[in-house]
């Protein structure tokens, strides 16, 4: 049995291109890099929690270990988040879509065979 151009494979529905998804490595690469971003700013905080404490800031310095201790749950949720792209809607011209519209040559030819 040939193969039709275009029919879906085992009742798949045709994905749209604008709402498929990113491939799987570019996904990783875009999770790590949130998750450096977000690690290195942490990173940061701590060090200047250090230098505001020896400075004698007394205000800065427990905002920055605060922020140092949050960072991590944020990163780990950041870097967890799937990026899925979707509309929710329907293709029309899937197999339960939109019906088509028959010129009126093949509608006479059709109502009037009887």
């Amino acid at each position: 049995m040939a193969k039709v151009r275009g029919a879906s494979h085992k009742g798949e529905l045709p994905i749209r291109i604008t709402t498929a998804q990113t491939s799987r490595n570019e996904d990783i690469a875009a999770r790590q890099k949130r998750y450096i971003l977000s690690m290195s700013i942490r990173s940061v905080c701590f060090i200047g929690a250090v230098f505001a404490g020896l400075a004698h800031i007394t205000w800065l310095w427990p905002i920055l270990i605060a922020a140092a201790i949050v960072l991590p749950y944020v990163a780990v949720v950041m870097a967890n988040a799937a990026n899925t792209k979707g509309d929710g809607f329907n293709l029309l011209d899937s197999p339960y879509g939109r019906p088509e519209l028959r010129g009126g040559r093949e509608w006479r030819e059709e109502h009037h065979k009887s």
